[in-house]
């Protein structure tokens, strides 16, 4: 905020003649002071009125109007991970982009990396905005023409939420709810909604199908399903197309090295493995913390099915194309592998060159032992199967961003609550 101090008092030259303590006005200083008022007046009518004769006057936004042939789609949480990856994918392939994100775990960094990119007008816009705020979402929605969103804006580590559960039945759920709302409100016919892995909890029968039971053992996961459910029981009287994509561990970046993972340093201990290799391989961390080694596994560590982050986004291209009225998709989104931490970590080595020093510790509150998925259905509905499945490879990418990149997107990041 501008601090307001105390107005200058007026110098002599300009303060009213005093004759015997009476105060007169000097009338010559009253007459040009009335002049330039109705000077000023003048002038600023004459504005107004070559303004509104101007062809761009009353003029909306492209973005505020749906145009033949264009599809304009909002994408929440565009500054983040896996959102900025998506926006940059869609901007390619010729989509109208607006990005709405609060940047309290995203980075406006990616958004400048793809204004850069896409400097046309009416490519993409950015609007700094807190999903938790109903009214500032309300009125995004009624000053943009959105055809789909892409709801991606989210918390999303396993280890926060068993500390901080309320913030992500907030974040993910409550925030899902007014998007949800916002859209039937105005009128948008389409969601595509980021969701988890997570939300099967600790499967008794490997691989994991869409018919696999949901039952979430971490708030993470429990946060989705519940938002997953509202948007189900919502489209029972819909007629909005919803797509909704479980994704398994998302590993790598773009592979022209312009998008990258950043996440805050305070976060550090929360996110995902592939962070933790690369603060540990570039001596950021001491060593890397693998935690869980009695899991009933091959290993004794825990297994996952990690997906390439562009792979995903092209997962979630096909489902907007594939997207029907009153239709809802259910789609997990993995390579239909498992590997194992310790497997994890040795590609991590050999990607990075890095003969990086790894500590076992007791297992993380809400972890789950083995979680790899049955991709089947989206092959055969979305015509969609993972490309890049070399492990070592991707991480071979994402290290070249990271090198590259040693202070994430090297900008000041504003923060909100």
């Amino acid at each position: 905020m501008l601090g307001l101090g105390r107005t200058r008092s007026q110098t002599r030259s300009n303060r009213p003649m005093s004759l015997g303590g009476l105060d007169y006005a000097d009338p010559k200083k009253k007459s040009n002071f009335v002049g330039k008022i109705l000077m000023a007046a003048v002038l600023t009518a004459l504005c107004i009125l070559m303004l509104k004769q101007s062809p761009s006057f009353n003029t909306p936004s492209v973005f505020s109007r749906h145009q033949p042939g264009v599809i304009h789609v909002l994408v929440t949480g565009g500054a983040g991970y896996i959102g900025s990856h998506a926006a940059l994918r869609l901007l390619k392939d010729s989509y109208r982009v607006t990005i709405v994100d609060n940047l309290s775990r995203g980075n406006i960094g990616a958004v400048r990396i793809l204004q850069e990119l896409f400097p046309e007008p009416g490519r993409l816009q950015f609007i700094y905005a807190d999903l938790g705020d109903a009214k500032a979402v309300h009125q995004i929605f009624s000053q943009n023409a959105f055809d789909a969103v892409m709801h991606f804006a989210a918390v999303a580590y396993v280890g926060e939420s068993t500390l901080d559960p309320l913030k992500y039945y907030h974040n993910i759920t409550s925030n899902t709810l007014t998007v949800l709302e916002a859209m039937a409100a105005h009128g948008v016919p389409t969601l595509i909604y980021s969701s988890t892995c997570a939300t099967y909890g600790e499967p008794e029968k490997m691989p994991i199908t869409e018919e696999t039971p949901q039952l979430p053992i971490n708030p993470y996961g429990k946060a989705k399903k519940m938002a997953e459910d509202i948007i189900l029981d919502f489209h029972k009287n819909s007629n909005m197309a919803v797509m909704i994509l479980r994704y398994f561990n998302v590993i790598g970046s773009d592979p022209e090295g312009r998008l990258g993972e950043a996440p805050r340093p305070e976060l550090r201990e929360h996110g995902r493995i592939s962070g933790a290799c690369f603060d540990a391989a570039r001596g950021i961390t001491p060593g890397l913390k693998v935690r869980g080694t009695d899991y009933k596994t091959t290993d004794g560590t825990c297994i996952r099915d990690y997906i390439d982050v562009t792979d995903l986004v092209d997962a979630h291209v096909k489902a907007l194309e594939k997207a029907r009225p009153g239709k809802v998709g259910i789609y997990n989104v993995g390579t239909g592998r498992g590997r194992s931490v310790k497997e994890f970590v040795e590609a991590c080595k050999a990607a990075t060159g890095v003969p990086i020093k790894v500590d076992f510790l007791p297992r993380r509150p809400g972890d789950y032992a083995e979680v790899f998925s049955d991709p089947t259905k989206i092959r055969l509905e979305l015509n969609w199967t993972a490309k890049h499945t070399d492990l070592q490879e991707s991480l071979q990418v994402a290290w070249r961003w990271q090198k590259s990149h040693l202070n994430g997107y090297g900008s000041s990041l504003a923060k909100s609550s």
